[in-house]
């Protein structure tokens, strides 16, 4: 296991291709995929073949950034993952963070937890200069989270969904913040 971070609770370490079952039983809770794909399964071989091999690229990419599997610290046991990586044309110290636990992991303060401990990292060890995050406008709890770690709302925004979702029609949003925002934060 290559770890990468740790907080008081969280390991953040880098995905493995033993990883595949416990990214299907996340990928497959409905509760888990409300906001990403409506809910709807995910395919084994699609996690297997495609999703972990394409977290892995990053790590050859970009140093210091990409998908990272949270277990619990004390446990072992897989929560999640958080990325912390630059989006497709996007400069390379404007890394977008997300995140994603299983169900069983929300209200603990562990996505709030992994978000702070990676911002601290991004702002103080990897040079990073804005953070952004984006969620639909209507998954409070993302919301929440970005706001807790000291983001700010951007904007607004409408994506084109192939196949939209339920609250799609509300929209997006783009939460951000700064290293000078950092570093001033209460």
């Amino acid at each position: 296991m290559e770890l990468f971070l740790e907080t008081a609770r969280l390991a953040l370490r880098r995905f493995t291709i033993e990883d595949v079952d416990a990214m299907y039983a996340l990928d497959n809770d409905p509760r888990v995929t409300r906001f990403i794909n409506g809910g709807a399964p995910v395919d084994r071989a699609y996690i297997a073949e495609d999703l972990i091999p394409h977290y892995l690229t990053h790590y050859e990419r970009f140093e210091g950034y990409g998908f990272w599997a949270a277990e619990e610290r004390d446990t072992g046991a897989f929560l999640g993952w958080f990325h912390f990586r630059p989006e497709e044309d996007a400069p390379a110290d404007e890394p977008e963070l997300g995140y994603r636990l299983n169900h069983g992991a929300w209200g603990k303060g562990y996505a709030t937890e992994g978000s702070l401990a990676l911002l601290h990292k991004g702002f103080t060890e990897l040079g990073v200069r804005r953070v952004v995050a984006y969620t639909m406008a209507v998954n409070e709890r993302s919301r929440r989270v970005m706001e807790k770690v000291g983001m700010r709302f951007v904007r607004a925004f409408h994506e084109d969904w192939a196949e939209p979702i339920e609250g799609a029609e509300h929209g997006e949003v783009e939460y951000a913040i700064t290293r000078a925002e950092w570093a001033n934060r209460p």
